[in-house]
């Protein structure tokens, strides 16, 4: 399994539909572009706000080797000669694209509402690189105004300001450091392979124990095993987990689902959400679906997979994203195709690192 943070989208030479060529020649010269009637950004109070770094929504491998192998004044100078030529897709791409076509239907909906997706690009760039950024961003016709480029400096202490919903980066420690200040985040990955994914609706999909729930139920797992685990969720089947870490981001999705709801269109939905867990229904799936329903939240569909591998059913589901906060679940979920990214939090991190 080839997962880098930050390379190649595809390093096959395919783009997401599997035919040769770029996204839509993202590598030649263009002329900078400024669209008009554009539509206002929502206030951040109101929006669910998601941060995405330059390194995965955009593909800067070159210009990081740069960076590596000749330091920060040979990257600078690279990019402001190379600033009218616009990054190709990273692996967050399809998901940005994803949240801008509920917007869409959202704003058709609620013309006077700012209860919408906000992405904003958190990168710790100099601001030299932003006349690049701002020119690829126009030129793949995406809906970004808010930029927090920091010189270097970790963006962690931003997140908070921008009220931030989910961090994505191809920054592990990054992602660490906003775990740990509460804010929900993820390590993205670029893959060889990337399925097509709908245009038309978002589709999010999330493991459950570390990162829907808490890791209490993984902690009786790894120190007593498996029957100890089920033994443990019986006798606490109607005692609801404690929240993990994207828990918060699963509440703002289904606030926005219930704003289609509302007007008749839960069968219509451009939002859709996955538990897809390796729990067993019969024996452990009782206390999750009693935790989700404990906090008045709904999930569209709910996989139980009693230790199978996730990668097959996350072919045919297609998210947009999946979290998960193992890495064997992770890599076995990209080499079929679906954008895996990493959760590093609870007790799994502890025994991986040991």
């Amino acid at each position: 399994m080839n997962l880098s943070n930050g390379k190649t989208l595809a390093a096959s030479g395919q783009n997401r539909n599997g035919t040769s060529g770029s996204w839509e020649d993202a590598g030649r010269v263009v002329k900078p572009l400024t669209p008009t009637r554009k539509p206002q950004p929502p206030k951040p109070e109101n929006a669910v706000t998601i941060a995405v770094s330059s390194r995965v929504l955009f593909n800067m491998e070159r210009e990081q080797q740069i960076y590596e192998q000749q330091g920060m004044e040979k990257y600078l100078k690279y990019q402001v000669e190379h600033e009218s030529e616009p990054f190709s897709p990273g692996p967050a791409f399809s998901f940005v694209k994803a949240l801008e076509a509920v917007n869409t239907r959202l704003r058709d909906l609620y013309p006077q509402n700012e209860e919408l997706f906000d992405v904003v690009l958190v990168t710790n760039n100099h601001a030299y690189v932003g006349l690049r950024l701002i020119n690829t961003i126009n030129h793949h016709h995406l809906f970004i105004e808010r930029f927090c480029m920091t010189g270097g400096n970790s963006p962690i202490g931003y997140l908070k300001a921008y009220h931030t919903n989910l961090y994505l980066s191809a920054d592990s420690a990054k992602v660490r450091e906003a775990l740990e200040e509460g804010i929900a985040a993820a390590t993205m990955f670029t893959q060889e392979k990337m399925k097509e994914v709908s245009e038309s609706q978002l589709r999010v999909a999330f493991d459950g124990d570390a990162v829907l729930f808490s890791d209490e139920s993984e902690r009786i797992f790894k120190a007593h095993g498996l029957d100890k685990f089920f033994e443990h969720e019986k006798a606490h089947e109607n005692k609801p987990l404690d929240h993990g870490p994207l828990k918060g981001f699963l509440e703002a999705l289904g606030k926005l689902q219930r704003k289609f709801f509302d007007k008749g269109l839960r069968m219509d939905c451009p939002i859709r959400t996955y538990l897809v867990t390796a729990r067993s229904a019969a024996s452990s799936g009782t206390r999750a679906l009693k935790t989700l329903r404990s906090w008045g939240l709904e999930i569209d569909e709910a996989l139980f997979l009693a230790g199978a591998p996730k990668g097959p059913m996350l072919e045919k589901i297609r998210p947009h994203i999946f979290f998960d906060d193992q890495m064997f679940h992770v890599e076995g979920a990209a080499e079929l195709g679906t954008v895996a990214c990493h959760v590093p939090y609870g007790i799994a991190q502890k025994v991986a690192k040991k």
